[in-house]
């Protein structure tokens, strides 16, 4: 079964929309040209202005190729959410190079091994220790060329900088500096740079995604994936004038969701983002109300921390229009409760890596449907292929594992052809991204994803779905959050094993927890124990992470 034009389609633009491709660059200089005086970035006091942040990128482009890296070369991101990461992430891109995204998490031998696999040559990072010592000792031990230091003070507003010198002297990494480490300040504008001229078609970012087994694997998103997919999340806005919005940027900008639906989709819009280093309920509370944030784009804990935290309460999030939840299934009592107690709607939706963020989502406004990851982005089709055989459709009505065709589907994996075999294929005359998920479709065109192929739990002959079990479990007012895993059973192959964290305050055993969810689905779906536990295992961007879990405990 295949979908192009939804049946219904609640998007306020038309979903056979068709969006000019461009290249992130011209993006980036035609909204800065447009709206130089107004602001971009919001960062803990100190405002830039899109003409600021092109300026910078114009110099860091400059010194880029007076430093030799040529068109096609790759320049890593080792940063935070600080304001040099949009002028290095544009600015890279103007010098004809390929961005590639480094999570701040990364041990060092994650970093490296992600270095020597993407050939970056130059990375630019920040002064603060973690950082720094984990990319000087990668600048050593790699094939990594030059290392580029920004300062944290200098970002900050001046007092807060100068206070971040003498106060704060141990947050300040103390640089080695040589001639392969140098200073972001001391990139100066080279007026006598050529730079190259940039296609639409070329490969504009490596984002390195984990899958759900092996090595990272870099999907190469192109300047049209990026800009045409920051166009259709623009799309899906109905607010009027959205050069007014105000993006609440708690997202990590080295995360692909961050990069489309904050960055670039600000950018195509002309709107600004307040943006935080990191994520902190408090500072994220303390943001909305101080900048009247409009939207915040967030994963499922994320929303569950900010019901958490003691100031929801009496924040003003009035000026809030939506918030927009992905990455991971949003659990229905976090849904319900957060839309009760803020009166802010919240609406999911889905993307990958491979898809350059963004799918579906519900509408923000209007009908929507809790519990699915709404309709399809203008431009995007699906097909829904068989669970057991992928060259096969889906019976028509039943589950099936979701593929993609669409301007944002990616080229491909980088340096790695087999992969790339394994999840683009070609079908009616048209490039397919199996994305894994098994997902059903009503008939007003809302995808609701039932599971992932990999994490199907195989008990007796029974497919057990663990997020359908994950659904019912947390429904008991005692927990906050829960996984399901398939551990090894002698008679059975597979039995569904929970693993979970209780609500402050809340008093409940695991045999009281596995007898009541027991009570409440199938014979094939029960557990054979409930653990409690302290924390679950997340994701960089703090998604609930199955995969740790299950190599964590099998």
């Amino acid at each position: 079964m295949s979908v192009s034009n939804p049946a219904a389609y609640n998007h306020p633009t038309p979903w056979d929309t068709v969006f000019e491709p461009i290249t992130l660059p011209d993006m980036f200089v035609h909204t800065a040209r447009h709206r130089g005086d107004a602001p971009f970035l919001h960062f803990l006091g100190r405002t830039y202005s899109y003409k600021s942040i092109l300026a910078e990128a114009d110099v860091f482009a400059c010194r880029l190729r007076a430093l030799g890296i040529k068109k096609g070369d790759r320049v890593g991101l080792f940063l935070p959410n600080v304001p040099i990461y949009a002028s290095a992430y544009y600015g890279a891109m103007m010098a004809g190079a390929v961005v590639v995204n480094f999570s701040p998490l990364y041990t060092v031998e994650e970093l490296a091994w992600q270095v020597e696999d993407s050939g970056t040559r130059l990375l630019v990072t920040v002064d603060v220790p973690e950082l720094y010592n984990s990319a000087r000792e990668v600048l050593d031990c790699s094939g990594l060329e030059t290392l580029v230091v920004g300062s944290l003070a200098e970002q900050l507003p001046m007092l807060k900088g100068l206070a971040l010198r003498i106060l704060g002297r141990s947050k300040i990494a103390k640089v080695r500096w040589d001639s392969n480490v140098r200073s972001w300040s001391e990139l100066k504008f080279d007026p006598t740079a050529d730079l190259p001229k940039v296609s639409t078609d070329d490969v504009a970012l490596l984002q390195y995604t984990g899958g759900t087994t092996g090595r990272p694997k870099g999907a190469m998103l192109t300047h049209a994936n990026l800009s045409v997919n920051a166009q259709q999340v623009v799309a899906i806005n109905p607010f009027e004038n959205p050069e007014d919005e105000v993006f609440m940027g708690a997202l990590p900008f080295f995360h692909v969701f961050a990069n489309t639906a904050l960055l670039n989709h600000a950018v195509a819009s002309g709107a600004s983002i307040a943006m935080v280093p990191r994520f902190d309920a408090g500072q994220v509370l303390a943001t909305i109300a101080k900048h009247k944030a409009t939207g915040f784009p967030g994963v499922p804990t994320m929303f569950q921390a900010l019901l958490d935290h003691p100031d929801l309460a009496k924040t003003d999030l009035s000026s809030l229009k939506v918030c927009i939840s992905g990455g991971a299934p949003m659990p229905a009592p976090v849904h319900e409760k957060f839309e009760a107690i803020t009166g802010v709607r919240l609406v999911e939706g889905y993307g990958l890596t491979e898809s350059s963020g963004v799918v579906s989502a519900n509408p923000y406004e209007g009908a929507r449907k809790r519990g699915t990851i709404g309709q399809l982005v203008a431009g995007t089709e699906v097909m829904f292929l068989d669970k057991e055989d992928y060259t096969k459709l889906a019976p028509e009505g039943e589950p099936g594992e979701l593929a993609v065709h669409g301007p944002q589907i990616m080229r491909g994996y980088w340096n790695r052809e087999e992969a790339s075999a394994e999840v683009l294929i070609e079908r009616d005359g048209k490039v397919w991204l199996r994305t894994g998920d098994v997902v059903v479709i009503d008939e007003d065109g809302f995808l609701q994803i039932v599971d992932r192929i990999k994490d199907m739990i195989a008990v007796g002959g029974f497919k057990v779905f663990p997020s359908q079990v994950e659904e019912v479990i947390v429904q008991n007012e005692a927990i906050k959050e829960a996984l399901v895993i398939g551990v090894p059973h002698d008679y059975l192959g597979e039995m569904p094993r929970a693993f979970v964290t209780l609500n402050e305050g809340a008093e409940a055993t695991a045999e009281e927890l596995a007898s009541w969810l027991n009570d409440r689905v199938g014979k094939h779906e029960r557990v054979d124990l409930v653990v409690i536990r302290d924390e679950l295992p997340k994701t960089l961007i703090g998604k609930l992470d199955r995969k740790a879990l299950r190599a964590e405990v099998l």
